[in-house]
């Protein structure tokens, strides 16, 4: 018994030892960072709880600090659905792009085409602006459609489609309108006979648009020669006032 408490109290300085270097690295050290699949599951766990903020957050972080992990690659593409279900469009059309760049060949590019259209449609402000990004969004649903003709994506490309142009339809007739209200039929007509050429498979216009280019020639025709007659009248005018 001696001897056990002898021993005890032999190694009791070195317990005490230890026992201060263990208090020093938690208070002093670091704490340990998450591993790669602990910030992605993390993420997975914000998006199913709605969480968008958290989880691009999340995703980004795995993305900046590991970007060569097993789990980055699925990781840029939840960080771009994250940002199209928390309604920033832009910048999930910009993360789907980059998606698309970096893995051309990977085999969600179907739904990744079909989302940087769908995103820029999302994106729509008002008629009255530039429809750029609408523009833009038919353009990868079209190649959506002639690359991967088969995929289910490509069917649900064709509403998105429909939409698309009679937006853009809308906002060449809103311009037209305008040059009509300006009196600068030259212009309305032009933008009027473009819809009524360019977007015969928007019927909505079609009929609106062929009676305004019809109307905006016949008074562009009389501002021509009403602008001829000035002429010539100013121009009898000088001779006389010379005489």
């Amino acid at each position: 018994m001696r001897r056990t408490l002898l021993r005890f109290l032999a190694i009791l300085p070195l317990l005490s030892v230890l026992s201060g270097c263990g208090i020093i690295d938690y208070f002093y050290l670091p704490p340990p960072e998450d591993t790669a699949q602990e910030i992605f599951e993390a993420g997975n766990d914000a998006m199913r709880d709605q969480n968008y903020a958290k989880a691009k957050e999340y995703f980004n972080t795995l993305k900046d600090k590991y970007p060569f992990s097993p789990y980055a690659v699925e990781s840029e593409l939840s960080l771009a659905d994250a940002y199209f279900l928390d309604s920033d469009y832009l910048l999930a059309v910009d993360s789907y792009k980059e998606f698309e760049s970096l893995h051309p060949r990977h085999k969600a590019i179907p739904y990744v085409l079909f989302q940087i259209g769908n995103a820029n449609l999302e994106s729509f402000v008002s008629i009255d602006r530039p429809q750029d990004n609408i523009a833009e969004g038919y353009e990868y649903l079209m190649r959506l459609r002639e690359s991967y003709p088969g995929s289910e994506y490509a069917e649900k490309a064709k509403p998105l489609m429909q939409r698309a142009r009679k937006l853009m339809a809308a906002h060449e007739v809103f311009v037209a309108d305008f040059y009509w209200r300006r009196e600068n039929y030259g212009s309305a007509y032009e933008r009027y006979k473009f819809v009524m050429e360019n977007f015969q498979d928007v019927p909505d216009y079609q009929e609106y648009v062929k009676e305004r280019a019809r109307l905006s020639y016949l008074k562009k025709t009389e501002q021509e020669a009403e602008l001829l007659r000035e002429k010539d009248n100013g121009s009898w005018k000088d001779y006389f006032e010379w005489l």
